[in-house]
């Protein structure tokens, strides 16, 4: 019995890393194309762009993860009912629950797992990213200037720029200056023009144009024609103002909110839900797990294959998922999403974990035993 346990845990090991590799890599690419143009923009280092995605993967482990780990049980237990393995399994007594016995403590494993990622790592990593996010914006924002099109750089403040050299001059720029400090709207056209990072912000220095000022008093056109100009550009809010999302903050943080704080006081509804997703969220990988056991253990063997089994597998997985992604929603108007949470935890596990129990067994032969006697 140990040696088929580590034999199938084994396998089982092998196939949910392999699967959650492939799934990592899509979700890597996927999220990869939000930083992209932010990095490339701004002229951040590629390693840069590396550790954003990076830091954005951990949220979407309590997704992949139960997914590979179901995907990894249907895959090895079909191709050992393809190979005649579970037929000799089967015929020297061994349940559905021994054969299943691998499989379960592997998803045991990788629930508490789970449970050190969501409670720690992801809002750790979420709240590093949304921070250099903002740190980047902060530097960069106001000169990310593209080619082409009406750049907006602050409220009142929209520059246009025709070409961008490769060494970071601009030609053919225009910029109109509505802003609140000043007394009147103003237009710079100028030929070419650079940025500058000073100490305290950052300027457009722009050479060979004219300044238009409309002087709303005298309903005069002015115009100042000058071989260089200065124009200092709005600074970003600083990092350290931004309120952390529920999803940013440890178990402990959404326990305790800081109730001096509006945000705070007017969020403790999504900190319950979040608290409520990530007590819930891992034991999905139990639960997917012994969904899957429950319908391709059960009843007889077929050395075909389990098409059907397989496809109802994926067709209860994919709608439990469904469903309780959806109960967060419901969840923010009722109570009725959090009931809907742990029941779709819940009924499914103690419903597949007594079709796979040795109880359920000995009902199955008891009813084919009576079902014998009757035809005799």
């Amino acid at each position: 019995m140990a040696r088929f346990d580590t034999y199938l845990f084994k396998n089982l090991v092998i196939a949910t890393i392999f699967i959650t590799f492939v799934l990592t890599s899509v979700v890597f690419l996927t999220q990869s194309l939000k930083f992209l143009e932010l990095v490339v923009e701004s002229g951040a280092s590629s390693l840069t762009f590396w550790y954003l995605t990076s830091l954005a993967l951990p949220r979407f482990f309590e997704i992949i993860v139960p997914l590979a780990m179901m995907s990894s049980v249907v895959f090895v237990f079909n191709k050992m009912n393809m190979d005649s393995e579970l037929v000799a399994i089967r015929s020297i007594g061994f349940s559905p629950f021994q054969i299943g016995r691998p499989a379960i403590l592997l998803a045991l494993i990788l629930t508490f797992l789970l449970y050190a990622v969501a409670m720690f790592a992801t809002p750790v990593a979420l709240n590093s990213m949304k921070k250099m996010q903002q740190v980047i914006q902060a530097q960069f924002s106001t000169v990310l200037f593209r080619e082409g099109v009406f750049n907006r750089a602050g409220k009142g403040l929209t520059v246009y720029v025709r070409e961008k050299n490769a060494d970071g001059e601009m030609a053919g720029l225009l910029i109109h200056d509505n802003r609140d400090e000043n007394p009147y709207p103003s237009t710079v056209v100028a030929k070419r023009g650079v940025i500058l990072n000073t100490d305290d912000s950052f300027q457009v220095v722009v050479y060979e144009g004219s300044r238009q000022e409309y002087n709303r008093d005298k309903g005069v056109l002015q115009r100042l024609n000058f071989d260089r100009y200065i124009i200092d550009l709005p600074e970003s809010a600083p990092v350290n103002q931004r309120w952390r999302e529920p999803e940013e903050r440890t178990l402990i943080e959404l326990f305790n909110p800081d109730m001096t704080v509006e945000r705070d006081v007017e969020s403790i509804r999504d900190f319950q839900i979040e608290i409520n997703k990530r007590l819930t969220s891992p034991l999905l990988t139990i639960v997917y797990t012994l969904i899957a056991l429950a319908v391709l253990l059960i009843g007889p063997v077929d050395r075909r294959g389990q098409g059907k089994r397989i496809l109802l597998v994926i067709v209860v997985v994919l709608s439990i998922q469904g469903l309780y992604l959806t109960s967060f929603n419901i969840a923010h108007n009722t109570n009725l999403g959090f009931v809907l949470m742990y029941l779709l935890i819940i009924a499914p596990s103690v419903i597949a974990s007594f079709a796979i129990s040795g109880a359920s067994e000995a009902m199955r032969r008891q009813i084919l035993y009576k079902e014998g006697e009757v035809i005799r």
